[in-house]
């Protein structure tokens, strides 16, 4: 916590209740420091007698206390919504800015402050009063993810080539095959592949169990027999990196985004995440109930799986729009 040099307390003992008893990413704690660091210097500055020209990320918040805390009320939440909606801008200092941040952005705001309302009010009982806890979440644009299709995934895979090809193999497979995530595959450890499944480490350090195929499990085998004639600096890693090191999200970013290219696909539109929906989505067309692909993806929320079946909707909708029968039209002979 120490590169929290800025953290009153409270703030502190909050990022490392998350941290240290929620096991929560170190980007998740980043994230929850930095929207509620941006909510005490607004409050601040709503509060104080400052000079007008005020720039909001030069007020300290080291002095922010319960007291301050505790007499915030549901309309300041309101206001620094409100300010998020029409006055903050990413680049100020840009010729022309943009006012207004997005609903998606704003909404990730509103959470970080629900979370840290209910940490007062719930897991320490500091406070009585919870502000933000009727506030609904800025109505989102839902839209589908990108997924590949066979003939994509095909392509993907048949595009594999280069000294590295049945490590990159390997990982497109799992990818496609289990549907994890980026960050669970770099910590896969040799001792996590099992005859026909995986261990999988993923958010919040939960472990699952996540099954393969019998084509994954061959492609694991193939670089398993170049993997064992090699020593990492942490040897307990199942993939490795031309350094010689635990391959790294960014090495996997780049090894999706080359296979895309070679595959002929637009690797603007596709990435590690989206083989992940490629996964699920394949496997709901396959007759996989949702609550089992839930499991499978590692998601605490069903309603996080339920994106795909409306994917799978769309695609029942244009088969029905395909058969010839919808062109006919008897309704106007009668």
């Amino acid at each position: 916590m120490q590169r929290y040099h800025d953290c009153p307390l409270v703030l502190r003992d909050f990022l490392t209740y998350h941290e240290t008893i929620k096991g929560q990413s170190p980007r998740t704690i980043s994230e929850y420091y930095l929207d509620l660091r941006m909510f005490f210097r607004f409050i601040k500055l709503m509060r104080a007698d400052m000079p007008i020209h005020t720039h909001l990320d030069d007020i300290d918040i080291r002095d922010v206390d319960l007291n301050l805390i505790r007499s915030i009320t549901t309309s300041d939440i309101f206001d620094f919504l409100s300010y998020l909606a029409n006055d903050r801008t990413a680049n100020p200092d840009a010729a022309a800015p943009d006012y207004g941040i997005s609903p998606a952005a704003r909404a990730r705001k509103l959470s970080a402050l629900k979370s840290f309302y209910k940490y007062l009010t719930v897991r320490t009982k500091q406070l009585t009063e919870n502000p933000v806890a009727d506030l609904e979440y800025p109505k989102l644009r839902k839209s589908l993810p990108k997924y590949l299709t066979m003939e994509q995934s095909e392509a993907l895979l048949r595009s594999v080539s280069g000294a590295n090809k049945a490590r990159d193999y390997a990982i497109l497979m799992i990818f496609l095959s289990c549907g994890i995530r980026r960050s669970e595959l770099v910590g896969l450890n040799l001792s996590d592949v099992y005859e026909d499944r995986l261990r999988v480490v993923g958010k919040g350090n939960k472990e699952r169990i996540v099954y393969f195929s019998t084509p994954c499990r061959k492609a694991i085998d193939a670089y398993l027999v170049e993997r064992n004639k090699k020593v990492l600096s942490d040897n307990r890693a199942l993939f490795g990196s031309r350094d010689g090191n635990r391959i790294s999200v960014t090495a996997v970013h780049r090894l999706v985004k080359k296979a895309l290219l070679q595959a002929g696909l637009d690797s603007t539109q596709f990435s590690a995440h989206k083989l992940r929906h490629t996964a699920a989505t394949m496997m709901l067309s396959g007759g996989v109930d949702v609550k089992t692909v839930q499991e499978v993806l590692g998601h605490e929320n069903l309603n996080t799986t339920q994106i795909y079946t409306h994917i799978e909707n769309t695609e029942l909708k244009i088969a029905a729009e395909a058969n010839p029968i919808a062109r006919l039209d008897f309704a106007e002979e009668e």
